[in-house]
């Protein structure tokens, strides 16, 4: 009997967990009625439970035989802050909250392997199941390293798991080295001469400057880097000016920088600064750059050669070999989990989520993890748990 089959009975069960957390989503460092929901249910499982790391995190532990060997299995909490657009009978309870990226499907899956293998005990070693706060754009993994995380819970590797569009449900997306791109965050403020919009020529104008280093930041993907090596440059936020009749005194931008390897994104930062400031001393403007305020930073998603083979050799027995995708190209979204991943060896994987509907992707308002590839998460959570603690 596969272990699919063995776990499907949970499904139902675990199908209303994840409805729950999609009802009830809550932002990086809010999470409280969530941690109090999963730490409710790890301790109906028998587990042992800590609480408190990154104020939200919930890590519980399920300790089996007399081996010394630690694992740690990784799940994200948090919501996003954007408007939920859907029908769903289980939409978003809160304006300006939903879990527009799969997470409720994250903690329901890590919830559902922590309750199986708290049954079967068919392992021998310690699992450490880990609810992380904050993963997007605050850096929770990060915080709960600082607090301690992997000192109290001294795992030897660990594993992360996203959900992921534009795979089948039942398919699994695993490779070696670079898996996610490096976050980096800038923001700059343009500054000039405010004056009459109807006299520009008695000011200088920061409004027109932004256009021109807005223009001139895209070269640095079309003609500063090599067309072989993933870079993206975006500018998401313009604020400036306060009425119709008034040229204003600075413009503020942010934006974020992604690449695949740590040079590039030295490279990439260093052109950031050398072309804003020669586009606006050409017009006569100031500029003050701040990179990463808030200390808004992830490094790439490196998978570790020998985890990732472990991680595909389970896939595939799972899910068979032609459900196991090896040769996909990285994606230029980022993952806090990488930071756990510089700390510990590791692999992070993508699970199908089903076929991309209506445009439907992460971060849409529209987004929903699919059930139906609750018992896949599951099933590898519980089969890779069997494979590294091997009784």
């Amino acid at each position: 009997m596969s272990t699919y089959d063995k776990v499907k009975p949970l499904y139902k069960e675990i199908k209303e967990y994840r409805q729950y957390f999609h009802q009830h989503p809550e932002t990086a460092f809010e999470e409280y009625n969530t941690s109090d929901f999963i730490a409710k249910k790890l301790e109906s499982f028998g587990l042992d439970i800590h609480r408190g790391l990154a104020k939200t995190g919930v890590v519980a532990t399920l300790k089996v035989g007399l081996s010394d060997k630690k694992i740690a299995l990784r799940a994200d909490m948090d919501a996003l802050d954007m408007q939920e657009y859907s029908d769903l009978e289980y939409k978003s309870k809160y304006d300006g909250k939903m879990h527009g990226c799969g997470h409720d499907g994250h903690m329901a899956m890590l919830l559902g392997a922590a309750k199986y293998l708290s049954q079967t005990r068919n392992f021998d070693g310690t699992v450490y199941f880990i609810f992380q706060p904050a993963e997007e754009i605050k850096g929770g993994a990060k915080k709960m390293i600082e607090d301690g995380l992997f000192k109290e819970f001294p795992a030897d590797s660990v594993w992360g798991m996203h959900n992921f569009h534009g795979f089948d449900v039942g398919e699994f997306a695993i490779k070696s080295g670079a898996m996610m791109a490096s976050f980096d965050t800038f923001e700059m403020e343009i500054i000039g001469v405010g004056c009459h919009a109807g006299m520009p020529h008695l000011g200088k104008d920061p409004i027109v400057g932004s256009a021109q280093v807005i223009n001139a930041l895209q070269t640095i993907v079309s003609r500063n880097s090599d067309p072989l090596d993933a870079v993206v440059v975006s500018i998401t936020q313009i604020q400036g000016g306060s009425t119709w009749n008034v040229i204003p005194r600075s413009v503020t931008l942010r934006g974020t920088f992604r690449c695949l390897k740590k040079q590039t994104q030295k490279q990439t930062r260093e052109a950031i600064e050398k072309i804003t400031t020669a586009t606006t001393q050409a017009l006569g403007l100031e500029v003050n750059i701040e990179f990463n305020p808030q200390n808004l930073a992830y490094p790439v998603t490196l998978n570790s050669d020998k985890e990732t083979k472990i991680a595909q050799e389970v896939a595939i027995n799972l899910a068979g070999e032609q459900n196991v995708n090896t040769s996909f190209p990285p994606s230029m979204g980022a993952e806090d989990f990488s930071i756990m991943l510089e700390e510990k060896p590791g692999c992070y994987i993508w699970v199908g989520n089903g076929a991309i509907k209506n445009n439907c992707v992460l971060h849409n308002s529209q987004y929903d993890f699919n059930d139906e590839a609750l018992v896949w998460g599951i099933s590898y959570w519980v089969d890779l748990t069997q494979k590294l603690l091997e009784v």
